[in-house]
């Protein structure tokens, strides 16, 4: 088994993600840094950048509205690489990735599958429409975990990153997900390809 792979990322969910698409390639995990941000994330990515001339890592981030496409957001953000470094940008954001999978969404979730848009990657926020979608969620639990409250000022409910880690980590399909994602499967055909699966 190749690896074990250093993963850096911006919060709690998109951990999980990773840490699914790096088994699902035959890859160990190693350490794990959870930025909080893409702020903090993106200071270190140079230093991040250095390490990786010794050992495997994966940084994945969100491209947000912080440039027009992926390709143009790693140029603006990476100064150095390396053979064994990968900054992967998800497009929008890691959301998207687990929209893509409407069927299991929707039954995780409780939301009907044709609500969750057939293309997550061209959405604006992803997070924002999987806000929307729960608000109208059969299961009164998802409800008030995902939906802030109307006077609380949070773009999320407490319960958001438990919720969706679960989600992400026991339920999610990358396999079916990147049919309807393609900055998905290419980070799946990468990790394929360098582990020689």
């Amino acid at each position: 088994m190749p690896g074990p792979v250093t993963l850096v990322v911006e919060g709690t969910v998109d951990a999980a993600v990773a840490e699914r698409l790096l088994a699902e390639a035959g890859w160990s995990s190693g350490p794990k840094h959870v930025k909080q941000g893409k702020a903090a994330l993106d200071r270190c990515l140079d230093g991040y950048a250095n390490a990786a001339r010794f050992s495997c890592w994966l940084v994945l981030r969100d491209l947000d509205h912080d440039a027009g496409c992926a390709p143009e957001l790693r140029r603006k953000l990476l100064r150095r690489s390396s053979a064994h470094f990968r900054l992967h940008v998800a497009v929008r954001a890691v959301e998207s990735w687990l929209l893509a999978d409407a069927d299991a969404f929707g039954r995780f979730f409780g939301v009907a599958p044709e609500r969750i848009p057939s293309r997550p990657d061209g959405l604006p926020s992803p997070k924002r429409t999987l806000v929307e979608l729960a608000r109208r969620s059969r299961r009164r639990e998802v409800r008030e975990a995902i939906v802030p409250a109307a006077d609380s000022g949070a773009q999320v409910g407490p319960g958001y990153t438990v919720f969706v880690t679960e989600f992400a980590s026991r339920h999610w399909r990358p396999g079916a997900a990147a049919r309807r994602s393609p900055s998905l499967e290419r980070l799946r055909v990468f990790l394929r390809r360098v582990s020689g699966r």
